[in-house]
């Protein structure tokens, strides 16, 4: 197999030292030239293995994520009536409507909190049970959950719906290693691309299926809660067909005959419809080799060792641009913005459902670029749509409400931002944080590493849908967007000088990148990749 130099240089550069550090480098006694790996091609039983892990978690966190948003006022209804109905037959007691609110902002926000704590858990359990035995033991709180908000409406309960949000945020976390770990190097981008799509496609399912011409109805609403157990069982029943990630097998379970041919199914062989895995086999040989040259890992690690604080600082930081790039702020305002353009209160509610298939279909258009293009241009370039719609629509909003100018064309630039700031999201920034933290760390840190980052995203998820409302209705209202654009300014910087191209390069080689002690050289690695990698 060719072999290339994991080092590159700007032109220019000729110190003596540097021109050696080109062709090798050496950490401890260990090689890391770069070994151009094989080209790989889907196959059918790893799309089978992806469409299984992601159904029953990615596309639940995204279902649950829009499920209450088209109903709301029945729910609020629901919450009145069930109140009033526990304080007698002749009670006319009601909720005051501050009461209401802060029992919604409760059931919204309260997923947000356990996605913190199943982010934070994710990695032990990943590692106790196994990628896919986390991903199949976390479908128990999803049928909990799934119970739970069903029969909330039918025993009086709003508290079992706020419990059941819950519990079904706590199952985040598992997904993203499982479709990392099981992907060959030159199909892991698109293999990590699946995660956002399910996420996507769930939101949307959810927005028409909460229609008040489908499910978003006082009879019908607790059956578009409970309909998350058709996923579940999907996921039951197709799941256990696939094999546990041949990665955990060989790097933390420390079982190569597993990884290569497991029980059954055959796990590589059978992820790869080849008996053909020796560079598979290799690739995890090397790290493993690597791993038992350091110290055995432990959580704390991640902040005291300097080797990690790098891409966890990376990794957070591209968790913070996900979320407070204000995507979730764009997808509120979108059905008023709609509605300024001088669609009816009915269109506009599938005008926003379109643009959540704009949403998905650009989604899928990014996991087929993200091994050519790579990651790190995506997020340049979709970092950068989001900085310039995202101006254009503030200025936007701040010229149609405050100034009153009613120019025509105005209320349709808003609504071409709002399109085009889904699409910039969807390239890149809206996928590529759930995975990047995977590649970026070792098999070591992988899973601590990847819990810490989900914990982040969802924190910043609940500090926005927290803040937001009331920046926009109660303190600085159409110039609540400027924030969002002053911050990507910030995440755009330091994607540029800080975040590396990890396309085509094994674990072993990005983990590798991390380790050197002079910045000028690690930064010109980055230039370098971003030019030259085919």
């Amino acid at each position: 197999m060719e072999k290339q130099p994991l080092l590159g240089f700007r032109r220019g550069i000729h110190n003596s030292e540097n021109t050696e550090e080109k062709q090798t480098l050496i950490t401890g006694a260990h090689d890391a030239d770069v070994t151009v790996a094989t080209e790989r091609h889907y196959t059918k039983n790893l799309a089978f293995a992806i469409a299984a892990c992601v159904c029953g978690s990615s596309f639940m966190l995204g279902y649950n994520t829009g499920v209450v948003n088209t109903p709301a006022t029945i729910i609020k209804d629901f919450y009145n009536a069930s109140y009033n109905k526990r304080q007698g037959t002749n009670s006319s007691k009601y909720l005051s409507t501050i009461s209401i609110s802060v029992l919604w902002a409760t059931t919204v926000s309260v997923f947000a909190l356990g996605g913190m704590i199943g982010g934070l858990s994710a990695g032990y359990w990943c590692n106790k049970y196994g990628r896919k035995g986390a991903l199949l033991r976390n479908n128990l709180l999803h049928l909990i959950s799934a119970a739970l908000m069903y029969y909330s409406n039918f025993l009086n309960s709003y508290e079992m719906l706020i419990a059941g949000r819950l519990l079904v945020g706590i199952c985040a976390g598992a997904a993203p290693l499982y479709l990392m770990e099981i992907a060959p190097t030159s199909l892991r981008g698109f293999a990590g691309v699946f995660n956002q799509l399910a996420i996507n496609i769930g939101i949307l399912v959810s927005q028409i299926l909460g229609l008040d011409s489908v499910m978003g109805t006082k009879d019908l609403w607790p059956y578009d809660l409970g309909a998350t157990v058709v996923p579940i069982v999907i996921m039951l029943c197709s799941l256990p067909w696939c094999p546990e990630s041949p990665r955990f097998l060989m790097l933390t379970a420390m079982d190569e005959n597993k990884a290569e041919k497991g029980q059954k199914p055959n796990t590589l062989i059978w992820l790869r419809e080849t008996e053909d895995v020796g560079e598979d086999m290799d690739e995890m040989k090397r790290e493993a080799e690597t791993q038992r040259m350091m110290p055995e890992f432990a959580f704390m690690d991640l902040f005291r060792n300097k080797f990690f604080r790098e891409p966890l600082t990376i990794s957070v930081v591209l968790q913070l641009t996900q979320q407070f790039s204000g995507i979730n702020a764009v997808i509120y305002y979108s059905t008023e913005i709609f509605k300024t353009a001088g669609l009816s209160a009915h269109w506009a509610e599938y005008a926003t459902i379109a643009t959540g298939g704009v949403n998905v279909v650009m989604t899928l258009v990014s996991a087929f670029l993200m091994d050519r293009v790579g990651r790190r241009t995506l997020l340049l370039v979709g970092v950068g749509g989001l900085l310039i719609f995202s101006a254009i629509l503030a200025l936007s909003l701040i010229l149609i409400k405050e100034l009153n100018i009613t120019v025509v064309w105005l209320p349709y630039l808003a609504i071409v931002s709002v399109i085009c700031y889904i699409i910039a999201f969807a390239s890149g920034p809206g996928s590529i944080p759930w995975f990047m933290v995977a590649e970026i760390f070792s098999q070591g840190p992988r899973s601590a590493a990847v819990s810490v980052s989900t914990m982040v995203n969802w924190f910043s998820n609940f500090t926005v849908g927290l803040v937001f409302p009331l920046l926009n209705e109660l303190a600085i209202h159409q110039y609540s967007f400027l924030p969002f654009v002053a911050l990507l300014i910030i995440f755009l910087n330091f994607i540029y000088r800080r975040v590396p191209e990890t396309k085509g390069k094994t674990f072993e080689q990005i983990s590798l990148l991390f380790r050197r002690p002079d910045m000028m050289v690690y930064e010109s690695i980055i230039q370098q990749d971003s030019i030259n990698t085919p």
